[in-house]
């Protein structure tokens, strides 16, 4: 599988067969998909806690690191998609609107180069 060439469906239909497979519809209620998405975006923000900035985008460049840091992001991306499969959510359509919607609240040259107000700065 690639990014290139695998469609948001497929994956979809992969972890919707690993759940199928476990029977696990049961304990996929979307109380506890969301709690479970929570905890594993825990488990990803651990490999980068106390990195600077720069320390953080080294992360890539060291294999056994960004292998670690690949398989927590994989872990989210299943509970998303778990979530997405018992919500009935299209992912591609939820998307395209919440981009509209971030459009008009940062638009880009309001904020381009900035996250927030003129007076706000990552040191304040």
């Amino acid at each position: 599988m690639s990014d290139n060439s695998t469609t948001i469906q497929q994956l979809r239909d992969v972890v919707d067969e690993f759940v199928s497979q476990r029977d696990w519809e049961q304990f996929h209620a979307p109380k506890n998909i969301s709690m479970a998405l929570a905890i594993e975006a825990a488990e990803l923000m651990e490999h980068f806690q106390w990195l600077t900035v720069s320390a953080s985008r080294e992360v890539a460049d060291d294999e056994k690191k960004r292998d670690a840091v690949a398989e927590e992001l994989a872990d989210v991306v299943c509970y998303a998609l778990a979530l997405a499969n018992e919500m009935r959510i299209d992912i591609s359509d939820s998307l395209a609107a919440k981009m509209v919607k971030n459009r008009e609240k940062y638009p880009a040259d309001e904020f381009r180069g900035r996250y927030g107000p003129e007076d706000e700065s990552p040191s304040s």
